[in-house]
């Protein structure tokens, strides 16, 4: 049986993570308030600001970007977007 959580991002009860995706205290938060959906989402756009920033993943200041933008991305604050990128219309 899957886990339920109150998702911060989605702003309604949605099935929760598995594990923490991180370690540590800021692992176990997203485990316990982010869905496996909003993760999802910010897992893409994570994926597209390493990409189009080209990001090196070893640099702790990029590491301490990507937290910052994880951070206000779920807390429904504006965001970095990738240059460039436009959404798919539906």
């Amino acid at each position: 049986m899957a886990r339920t959580v109150h998702c911060v991002k989605l702003k309604k009860d949605a099935e929760g993570l598995t594990v923490p995706p991180l370690p540590g205290p800021k692992g176990q938060w997203v485990y316990e308030n982010v869905s496996q959906a909003a993760w999802t989402e910010w897992q893409t756009h994570q994926t597209r600001l390493i990409n189009e920033k080209h990001l090196n993943l070893l640099d702790p200041d990029t590491r301490k970007y990507l937290t910052e933008q994880m951070d206000k991305f779920f807390a429904g604050e504006e965001y970095d977007a990738a240059e460039g990128f436009v959404p798919e219309q539906k």
